[in-house]
């Protein structure tokens, strides 16, 4: 008994471990756009339209495959009777209705059609459109997770330069109330000091809230429960080291990686695909049959064979220019599509050189401001062990800290603009999946 209590607990442990861990996530950025795909649930849609798009091809070449229908009846004259007088002399011959049953096989066989051949190659366009929509879906689904990652890592670094720099003015503010209180500082350098310290506990208070909102996106974008913690293993720093943004930069753009010009191009064969739709309805259609009958109840009179062999082609001879304003229609449709698709082209150039030069404009302000925070650094240092000697105020100090404050955050907003359009220039070049 003993012996089986010992199993149930570890076996209770084993399982309570094992839960623990499926409420944490840890995640660097390229584990959590995998993760991402193959459990959001916008991308697990556009997988499910696929596989619809995967069925109306297999009923599209259905339609062309035999067909094969059966039937069975009965038919009941109730006593009724046929009334035949074949001389005006002679009494009619009455004949009886006997019940009849019958069951009726008919087999069925497409030989040619122009449409069904269009439209078999139209569904298996359609299926082309529905796998590109998945990647595009894809593309921006993991262009918004890398945001929101980067988002979450800005707001981490964000609290926790907040939290030394409570730290640094908590020690500042307890170094000067004793000399306050001995008349060595005025009482109001102390105030500044709590007002100061004071505004930047709010401010780790917001970058918490920040922190958790920002981190509630991401568990919306990855597909998990909202209760999962999630521990992000990167930093910005580590990220931007391992960009190669001067490569970016030279590179040219090749605009048929674009999604969205892929989606215009399969659009564009299927609007030249609907105008061989609408020219195939000039073209003849022939089809073949066979009817198999089988008499169960028989009348009295039965001529019909059993076994029936039939062709029936179907000749479109005259529509009133029906036929010619649809081909017509389909022509428009195309042309327009084709016009649409230079548009584009036109856009996504444009787009490109855009965000090459937000690209470059990021990168120049990052190194600005990684410049400016090294100094702002040693200013503050050089300024903490002079007040440390009673060289200066804690006023003067404050300043500094505060100067300090905004070069780091100035920092790494400017490393999270590189980053954004980084990735920004990523998804339109189609390598954001890479």
């Amino acid at each position: 008994m003993r012996r089986k209590q010992i199993s149930i607990l570890f076996v209770f442990l084993i399982l309570s471990t094992w839960a623990g861990a499926q409420e944490k996530l840890s995640l660097d950025i390229q584990s959590a756009k995998d993760y991402a795909l193959n459990f959001n649930k916008s991308i697990k849609n556009s997988g499910l339209a696929i596989e619809q798009s995967q069925e109306k091809i297999r009923e599209a070449i259905a339609s062309g495959l035999p067909q094969v229908n059966a039937t069975t009846d009965y038919t009941n004259a109730l006593g009724a009777e046929i009334s035949i007088q074949f001389d005006e002399s002679l009494p009619p011959t009455k004949i009886p209705i006997k019940p009849t049953s019958n069951f009726n096989l008919q087999v069925g066989q497409l030989i040619f059609n122009g449409s069904f051949i269009v439209g078999v190659q139209t569904a298996k366009i359609y299926k082309k459109i529905t796998e590109k929509g998945k990647e595009k879906t894809e593309q921006e689904i993991v262009s918004q997770l890398v945001e929101s990652y980067y988002l979450a890592l800005l707001s981490e670094e964000a609290l926790t330069i907040l939290s030394s720099n409570v730290e640094n003015l908590t020690t500042v503010y307890n170094k000067t109330k004793p000399m306050v209180s001995v008349g060595m500082m005025e009482k109001v350098e102390l105030d500044q000091l709590e007002v100061q310290l004071n505004s930047l506990n709010n401010s780790v208070k917001a970058a918490e809230r920040q922190l958790e909102m920002a981190k509630n996106v991401l568990r919306f974008q990855l597909g998990v429960d909202s209760e999962t913690e999630l521990e992000l293993t990167d930093k910005l720093a580590d990220i931007l080291a391992d960009s190669n943004i001067q490569s970016m930069i030279g590179d040219d753009f090749n605009i048929v990686n674009n999604v969205d010009f892929q989606l215009t191009t399969l659009q564009e064969e299927i609007s030249a695909k609907q105008v061989e739709l609408q020219k195939a309805a000039y073209l003849p259609s022939l089809t073949g049959y066979y009817s198999f009958t089988k008499k169960i109840l028989k009348p009295a009179f039965d001529m019909s064979p059993a076994n029936v062999v039939g062709m029936q082609m179907n000749i479109p001879v005259f529509s009133s220019g029906e036929r010619r304003s649809k081909v017509r229609q389909a022509k428009i449709d195309l042309e327009t599509t084709q016009n649409n698709k230079e548009i584009l082209e036109d856009q996504l150039t444009l787009q490109y050189k855009q965000l090459k030069f937000n690209l470059i404009s990021a990168f120049e302000a990052y190194a600005t401001q990684k410049r400016s925070v090294e100094v702002s650094r040693e200013v503050y240092n050089s300024l903490r062990n002079k007040y440390d000697q009673g060289m200066i105020s804690s006023l003067d100090l404050t300043s500094a800290d505060n100067n300090y404050l905004n070069a780091e955050s100035n920092y790494i907003s400017a490393m999270m603009e590189v980053l954004k359009a980084q990735n920004d220039l990523n998804t339109l070049t189609g390598t954001i999946l890479n």
